[in-house]
């Protein structure tokens, strides 16, 4: 069984794949990608996912003759068809799921705009996905976490400074990575200790950060943020060493090199730290619909994951502690 394609190369394949789409598919992943972005109000990421699945199910349609290609030849048998190929291929379940469910969304919307005579999407069935438990920090590994950053802030160097307040306000906050590389200056509120933020979907919400945080951020625009600045800098609220809007890459990097030298730390990146806060927030006391609303989660389903996260350490000290486990 052959490995899937890694992800960059699977990205310039389905470049290449749609241009030689006919004209007329091409037309229609164009109203597609249209749908999505205007009406739907998807992020760029989530649309270029759709489009480039969508581009993969006409592809595998077409057989060797992609120019061949018409969305009216999907049906039932080509969708199962294109799943049992990936499978095949050694995609996960949780791959064929996500697909599955942007078929779905290609078929309906297909249907509807009048390029199928019928969405056979309805009758797909794909492998529910395995809902894994998130690596998270402990309490005392996250306190290990900012320790270290704030000694690399010590001297004062602009860059420590950011990275300082960059890692303190992920953990305080559990923000996703895209949405702390959105902020700009006027979005955090220092008075009531809040951040507006964009979130998926386009849906804002404040969330509260702790003293800790404030702390850094403040000494990041007060000592550090000038000295990075540039006449074309963005008023973003962190930015890179040249200036500019600072990129997701980094912050991973980061927030990679951070946990890295905590003894036995889970290798985690943003996501994990946005774990990490959602745990402890649950194991402090915290309420589903707090955490939920505090994440950002469009469900309480999504938020839920995070209590069996809670059930597993208490099984695991119980098990470690009790005479009788």
């Amino acid at each position: 069984m052959s490995p899937p394609p890694h992800g960059r190369t699977r990205r310039v394949d389905l470049v290449r794949l749609r241009e030689k789409l006919p004209a007329s598919v091409a037309d229609v992943l164009r109203q597609y990608e249209r749908h999505l972005t205007l009406e739907r109000d998807l992020s760029p990421h989530t649309v270029r996912a759709y489009i480039g699945d969508s581009v993969a199910l006409l592809g595998h349609v077409a057989g060797n003759s992609p120019e061949q290609a018409d969305v009216g030849r999907i049906d039932l048998t080509s969708l199962r068809s294109w799943l049992a190929a990936q499978r095949t291929a050694g995609a996960s379940r949780t791959t064929l799921a996500r697909r599955a469910a942007a078929a779905r969304t290609f078929t309906a919307w297909a249907h509807r705009a009048g390029h199928l005579p019928a969405d056979p999407g309805p009758r797909l069935a794909a492998p529910r996905p395995h809902r894994t438990l998130p690596s998270v920090l402990r309490e005392d590994q996250a306190k290990d976490a900012m320790n270290a950053v704030s000694s690399g802030a010590s001297e004062g160097d602009p860059v420590a400074l950011r990275d300082q307040a960059v890692v303190e306000l992920l953990y305080a906050t559990g923000i996703r990575v895209a949405e702390l590389c959105g902020l700009d200056l006027d979005d955090v509120d220092y008075s009531l200790r809040v951040i507006r933020v964009l979130g998926k979907g386009g849906r804002e919400r404040s969330t509260p950060f702790g003293v800790p945080a404030e702390r850094a951020l403040l000494r990041w625009l007060d000592e550090g943020r000038n000295a990075l600045v540039a006449p074309d800098s963005p008023p973003a609220l962190f930015l890179g060493a040249r200036g500019g809007r600072l990129n997701q890459r980094a912050v991973r990097t980061l927030v990679h090199e951070v946990v890295a030298v905590v003894p036995d730390a889970p290798d985690i990146g943003p996501h994990g730290l946005r774990h990490s806060a959602a745990t402890h927030l649950l194991e402090g006391g915290a309420d589903l619909r707090t955490v939920q609303e505090l994440l950002g989660h469009a469900t309480l389903a999504t938020t839920q994951l995070y209590t069996h996260v809670t059930v597993e350490r208490l099984k695991a000290i119980h098990d470690r502690t009790h005479p009788r486990s």
